[in-house]
């Protein structure tokens, strides 16, 4: 049984962890009730993702989601949950822009939204937006492996490091950005032999999203895990509720009831002062 989060997790509280043996909970969280929820179950850290681009937005790919909108709905995560390890995700307009957008966009995720940290999806060749996040004075994770800000279309959502070549090449990449200051790595859609080499070749907390059990912690779409996010999520996604059906069921529901003029119904009518309790239904 888990228990609620009642005392502030940090870096230091996942480094503890991770250098524990112990394991830690990431989910997406783009709201206040979202975040509220997450906190009271016990999730460890909370992501305000891009996917919100796809997920709330309907967006074909995650790369239009402007940072305004990112620092509002951070706002809300963080009110919702402050004692969670909270992350900022970096958006395409920064990281197109180049170092400098991503160290602005960085102050402004940890001073108006409340982060601890950011997440970057990089190449191999942009250590440079990591050091950006560091000289603003913010944790950096850098996120390697599949990057869905590269992604335009849904068939280019593949694993990645796949082969020993690969995996040498993923490694090299997370301890590059290790050496310019990030303080995470976040591998996305890699077998679990490239988790397992970048988690032996690094001394700071691995985070998996779908990318095997040898991570310290995992992360997934929260909408996803509860069944009220894509058709056909991803494979590595627990799928632990089917809240889709159960909302259309409710919406069916009162669409019936309002038809039949069964709603509103005496108990959902303000009565005038004086008015008696059992007063008849306005037709």
């Amino acid at each position: 049984m888990t228990t609620p989060v009642t005392q502030r997790i940090t870096l230091q509280s996942l480094r503890e962890l991770a250098r524990t043996g112990g394991k830690f909970a990431m989910l997406t969280a783009y709201d206040y009730p979202t975040a509220t929820a997450a906190q009271a179950a016990g999730v460890h850290s909370l992501l305000i993702g891009d996917s919100l681009g796809t997920v709330l937005l309907g967006h074909a790919n995650t790369r239009g989601v402007p940072l305004e909108l990112m620092i509002t709905l951070g706002e809300a995560v963080r009110r919702g949950a402050p004692q969670v390890f909270f992350i900022g995700d970096m958006p395409y307009e920064c990281i197109a822009a180049g170092a400098r957008r991503v160290a602005e966009g960085s102050r402004r995720f940890a001073g108006e939204a409340g982060c601890d940290a950011v997440k970057v999806e990089v190449r191999s060749d942009q250590a440079e937006l990591i050091e950006a996040a560091r000289s603003a004075g913010v944790a950096a994770v850098a996120h390697l492996g599949l990057r869905p800000q590269s992604v335009l279309s849904p068939d280019g959502y593949r694993a990645q490091a796949r082969d020993e070549a690969s995996i040498r090449a993923l490694v090299e990449d997370a301890r590059r950005m290790i050496d310019a200051g990030a303080e995470m790595i976040l591998l996305e859609a890699v077998p679990n032999e490239a988790a397992q080499a970048v988690v032996a070749a690094v001394e700071v907390p691995v985070v998996g999203c779908g990318a095997g059990a040898a991570c310290h912690g995992h992360v997934v779409v929260t909408h996803d895990m509860l069944g009220f996010g894509a058709p056909r999520p991803p494979r590595f996604v627990p799928v632990l509720a089917q809240l889709r059906g159960a909302i259309e069921s409710a919406m069916r529901e009162y669409v019936r009831a309002i038809e039949s003029r069964e709603y509103p119904g005496p108990e959902h009518v303000y009565p005038m002062r004086g008015a008696s309790a059992g007063a008849s239904r306005q037709p």
